[in-house]
């Protein structure tokens, strides 16, 4: 089912009114959210300082909200209060009324600006709705639901941000953020356990001859629990594999920052291994100076990625996101009949020659 980008009739006339009232008060609502993003996630900031400038900073509100959110969800409190709080100012960021939040005031026109579908946003508020109740999975397509939500949301709504409308690169977008919760899922075995959660598929626990319930009374790190931690990072690898070909869709200067990201969180699995992947006892760290070196190396991406060979038949899991995106026709801005499109191809080709030719003279 797709979205309704704007719930109210008035909607874009706010919408103009905010971005005229707001405009003094941008800056500063950024460097309020980049400063929350600093305290965050350390490889989202690094991935972001590659990001074109036009995409860095709605970005950079993008998360700060999804991280407020978090927080708050995290804080503790009354369950069905918070989750109604937080789906309220969602309603209002989608109205052009956000609460007097940098956060919320720098999202609002973030959706607007970029149509970006309530539905992705419900989505990932679902999810940390899943994380307050202490939601467990059975099965890696359970988890693949709930991956879906918190990860695979944000994928699509940075891909809207970069510029990208059609379904191919979302779902790509969508395959890197369930591998990347994937692995922050096998870095934090220990940590969420101690804070009473479990999110390793639990047929997969049994197989290995635990018993989750007891498992969680005392978490210990085992051979038993390695093997359930190596065959997450598996999955993560073939994920992160099948999301590589979706960056060649994005736009040539955004590439480097997804690939880095894409890069960063692998090795967050290559860590986990050199630990034996026991991520019960420690937690596994990619250092300052590993990081650069990958950034460096996703600068290539800016001219070359590298297409894997992939089964790409579709995660349902995600489909629902693909599908809130309404589909745009990346030529569609060209001409509107196939005839005028051809008509501007050869345009652009015999004015690149014209170029070519006025150089070599």
């Amino acid at each position: 089912m797709l979205s309704k980008l704007l719930i109210n009739p008035f909607a874009m006339f706010q919408h103009q009114s905010l971005m005229a009232n707001s405009s003094s008060s941008t800056t500063t609502d950024t460097i309020q959210c980049e400063e929350l993003m600093r305290g965050g996630s350390k490889s989202f900031f690094a991935a972001s300082r590659v990001l074109p400038k036009r995409v860095r900073n709605p970005s950079i509100a993008l998360y700060a909200f999804c991280r407020l959110m978090d927080d708050i969800v995290d804080d503790g409190g009354d369950d069905i209060s918070i989750i109604q709080t937080l789906q309220e100012r969602i309603d209002l960021i989608y109205q052009g009324q956000p609460m007097d939040v940098p956060a919320d005031r720098a999202l609002a026109i973030v959706v607007a600006e970029y149509k970006i579908p309530k539905t992705l946003l419900e989505a990932l508020l679902e999810g940390f709705k899943w994380d307050k109740m202490g939601r467990r999975y059975d099965t890696i397509d359970e988890l693949y639901e709930y991956a879906a939500r918190v990860a695979g949301t944000v994928g699509a709504m940075m891909s809207l941000i970069m510029g990208t409308r059609y379904h191919e690169p979302i779902e790509r977008a969508c395959e890197l953020g369930l591998a990347m919760q994937l692995t922050n899922i096998a870095r934090d075995v220990g940590e969420d356990a101690r804070n009473g959660r479990l999110y390793l598929p639990q047929d997969w626990l049994r197989e290995e001859g635990i018993n989750p319930d007891d498992w969680l009374k005392n978490p210990t790190f085992t051979a038993e629990i390695a093997r359930v931690v190596d065959r997450l990072l598996k999955t993560a690898d073939t994920l992160y594999q099948r999301s590589q070909n979706g960056i060649t869709k994005l736009p040539r200067d955004c590439r480097a920052a997804i690939y880095g990201a894409r890069l960063v969180y692998a090795q967050i699995g290559r860590q986990i291994e050199k630990q034996d992947l026991d991520s019960v006892s420690q937690r596994a760290i990619v250092s300052s100076g590993r990081k650069k070196v990958l950034m460096l190396k996703a600068l290539s991406a800016m001219i070359h990625v590298k297409q894997v060979k992939t089964n790409l038949e579709p995660i349902k899991e995600i489909q629902y996101l693909v599908e809130a995106v309404p589909f745009e026709d990346p030529y569609a801005h060209y001409a509107g009949s196939l005839e005028q499109r051809m008509v501007w191809v050869i345009n652009t080709l015999e004015k690149a020659e014209r170029h070519r030719l006025a150089r070599m003279n």
